[in-house]
C-alpha cells in the first residue's frame, strides 16, 4: 500500500506496519522524523504519480498491507469502548471516525467486511495516520457481532436521530459498543434491533442530522465524559 501525506507516513513509520521505502521532496527529506528511514528524494510530480493523489504534501511511502484486528480481541478487553459502523462507505468518514476513536483512546473500531469502506491510502490520509495505532476489525455480520458483544457483557447503543432516549441519558458504564449507520439511511433494521438502546443527538437547527463523523465524535466523547464521572 502506498501511504501519502506527512502525518500518515510519519505514523506508519511509528506503527507496527513495515515501511519498505519512502519518497520525499528535497525540502522534507531531511526532516528529523524521517531519520533512519530509507528515503529517496523525488519531485512533487513524481510523488503524485506514485501515490495517485495531489494531496501528498511532499511525501509518500510503500508500506505492507494493513493489519486488521481480531474482533474477539476487541471484546476480550476489560470494559471495552468499541465504535461499530454499519455500512459506512465514504473513506473520509471512516478516516475521521478512526481518528476520533484513536485520540479518544477507544478499544477499537468494527466494520463490516462487505458494503463498507476499508483501510485504503485515502482512509489513512483522512485519519491523519490514526489507523496505524488503532485496532480496526472487520466482521462478517455486524448484527451478529453485536450479539457477541452483548454475550461478552457489553451494552450496545445505536445512534438514531428519531430515538426517544437522549444521547446523554445512559451512564455508559462497563463495556460499550457505540453503533453508527451510514449517512442518509442510518442503521439497518436488523442492526438497530440488535442494539440494547437507541439514542439521539439533539437537533436545534433545520438540517436533519450531523455528518456521521461528527456524530461519532459527539457520542464517543459523551461516553468518555460519563465514564469519567463514574
Amino acid at each position: 500500500m502506498i501511504v501519502y501525506g506527512v502525518n500518515p507516513v510519519r505514523e506508519a513509520l511509528r506503527g507496527p506496519r513495515r515501511v519498505e521505502r519512502v519518497w520525499a521532496t528535497a525540502r522534507l527529506a531531511g526532516e528529523e522524523w524521517l531519520r533512519g528511514a530509507a528515503v529517496d528524494v523525488a519531485d512533487a510530480a513524481a510523488i503524485e504519480s506514485r501515490c495517485g493523489s495531489p494531496d501528498h504534501q511532499g511525501v509518500c511511502a510503500e508500506a505492507e498491507a494493513y493489519r486488521y484486528a481480531d474482533p474477539a480481541a476487541l471484546l476480550a478487553a476489560p470494559d471495552p469502548l468499541i465504535v461499530a459502523l454499519d455500512e459506512v462507505t465514504d473513506p473520509g468518514n471512516l478516516g475521521a471516525i478512526c481518528r476520533t476513536a484513536e485520540v479518544a483512546g477507544a478499544t477499537g473500531v468494527a466494520i463490516p467486511q462487505r458494503r463498507a469502506a476499508e483501510v485504503t491510502p485515502a482512509v489513512c490520509k483522512a485519519s491523519a495516520g490514526a489507523v496505524e495505532h488503532l485496532a480496526l476489525a472487520r466482521v462478517r455480520n455486524l448484527a451478529d457481532f453485536l450479539a457477541d458483544a452483548k454475550a461478552a457483557g457489553c451494552w450496545c447503543y445505536g445512534a438514531d436521530a428519531g430515538a426517544r432516549v437522549p444521547y446523554d441519558a445512559p451512564d455508559y458504564s462497563g463495556g460499550v459498543v457505540a453503533v453508527l449507520g451510514a449517512e442518509g439511511r442510518g442503521l439497518r433494521p436488523r442492526v438497530a434491533a440488535a442494539c440494547d438502546e437507541l439514542v439521539a443527538i439533539p437537533r436545534r437547527g433545520r438540517v436533519d442530522s450531523l455528518n456521521v463523523g461528527a456524530a461519532a465524535a459527539v457520542l464517543v466523547y459523551e461516553i468518555l465524559q460519563r465514564r469519567g464521572r463514574a
